[in-house]
């Protein structure tokens, strides 16, 4: 018969939160333990009893560490002052109209394909998916899009030549 979800918090509980400090932050690894042991809950009635339960709750709280770190990245940095005027940096025709030009001369996968991954930062996957298609296809298209702009763009380096 399992022990009861309390006894298993009592018995695990600081190994949880010697697992979430010493992955993240002190009042990070407060709500990652909090967070481990409201998911453990939902899936221990599902867990065999011959489960080693305090690996099981190591693997959640590691989990929940890295849906911190992630978030954080997810999150905006402060900065002691906004700058004067808007950046241009990524948008396209701002600056760097002519290389907008080449790449909207390019065939339609190819000018998207280039767009999704350079411009909006998708990876291949994502890509796919909204193309339609396969993995190794959106790639493709990608890469022979590059190959084409580094032959009809002036402004272009060789593969391995720095400017």
């Amino acid at each position: 018969m399992k022990q009861p979800f309390e006894s298993v918090v009592e018995c695990h509980g600081a190994t949880v939160l010697r697992v979430c400090r010493s992955l993240l932050r002190a009042d990070d690894a407060d709500d990652a333990w909090s967070e481990t042991f409201l998911a453990a809950m939902r899936a221990y009635p599902e867990i065999p009893e011959t489960a080693n339960v305090e690996a099981w709750l190591v693997t959640i709280a590691r989990r929940k560490a890295i849906d911190v770190h992630r978030a954080a990245k997810r999150n905006p940095l402060a900065v002691p002052e906004l700058p004067e005027a808007p950046t241009d940096l990524g948008v396209p025709g701002a600056g760097d109209t002519d290389l907008w030009e080449f790449v909207g001369r390019l065939p339609t996968k190819q000018r998207q394909a280039i767009t999704y991954r350079y411009l909006v930062g998708l990876s291949y996957a994502e890509i796919a998916a909204v193309l339609g298609g396969s993995v190794d296809a959106a790639r493709r298209a990608a890469a022979d899009g590059m190959k084409k702009l580094r032959d009809i763009y002036p402004g272009a380096t060789s593969k391995g030549e720095r400017s």
